[in-house]
């Protein structure tokens, strides 16, 4: 299967000398187009380094990152910040949205960002997509936090990127409000071929992608495919004990 982005042999150290922290070793994996990928690990396994890393916010200390056909390394911070607006979206815990932007203001900020028109059917499609339609004229404070984190996801979906990173998107939910946008991030790759990678801490979050991949003190330490909320429970129980 075609991969939409590639780590090779990727490492990331924090500080100098005797205080120097190896965030990620040598870490090798390949992301599917068209899948959604989970990453869990215990609290300081390098989860956060590996996204950052992988979308290009972060510089390894050696190993490659591909993005398609593109080598992270071989650009420059101007390069990079172009590839980030036009290439990958973006969702975090928080919801990053502009209070004095409309929610289609916030959603198509990425586009305006990028010197770019907005090709009207596809927002106006993303935007029905999400569930936002009747509340495209309104600003963040009017919205749930649900549908604020619906905007975010419509923000990273509207250029149509390569891959969609998330970093504990629903770390700020609650569990219903929570499976709703874990439904949508699904329906993203299943009905749209949108290739997702979302860092979570939670189970059931995981249970949605098609494989999650468990870090360990900066190491891939074992993958799952199919993964079920019981049985990364159980993998990650394994992990902590190692930790």
């Amino acid at each position: 299967m075609e991969e939409a982005l590639r780590l090779d042999t990727v490492s990331k150290v924090y500080g100098r000398g005797g205080g120097a922290v190896a965030a990620l070793r040598e870490v090798t994996a390949g992301i599917p187009r068209g899948c959604f990928t989970a990453v869990m690990g215990p609290s300081g396994s390098g989860k956060s380094t590996f996204l950052h890393c992988a979308a290009g916010l972060d510089i390894p200390t050696s190993g490659t990152v591909r993005l398609g056909g593109t080598e992270l390394s071989g650009l420059n911070e101007t390069e990079l910040t172009e590839l980030r607006r036009r290439r990958v979206g973006f969702v975090f815990q928080a919801f990053n949205l502009v209070p004095s932007l409309t929610v289609e203001q916030n959603i198509t900020l990425p586009l305006r960002l990028a010197r770019t028109r907005a090709d009207r059917a596809w927002l106006d499609e993303v935007v029905a997509r999400v569930g936002l339609a009747d509340r495209a004229g309104h600003r963040p404070a009017q919205l749930s936090g649900g549908q604020q984190q619906r905007v975010a996801i419509a923000r990273a979906l509207v250029t149509r990127p390569e891959v969609v990173f998330g970093d504990e998107p629903t770390g700020a939910l609650d569990t219903m409000t929570a499976r709703e946008v874990l439904a949508l991030l699904r329906e993203a790759v299943d009905a749209m071929g949108q290739t997702v990678v979302m860092v979570t801490h939670d189970p059931l979050a995981a249970a949605y992608a098609d494989t999650v991949l468990f870090l360990a003190d900066g190491r891939i330490a074992d993958a799952m495919d199919a993964p079920t909320g019981d049985g990364v429970a159980a993998r990650m129980t394994r992990l902590g004990a190692w930790k």
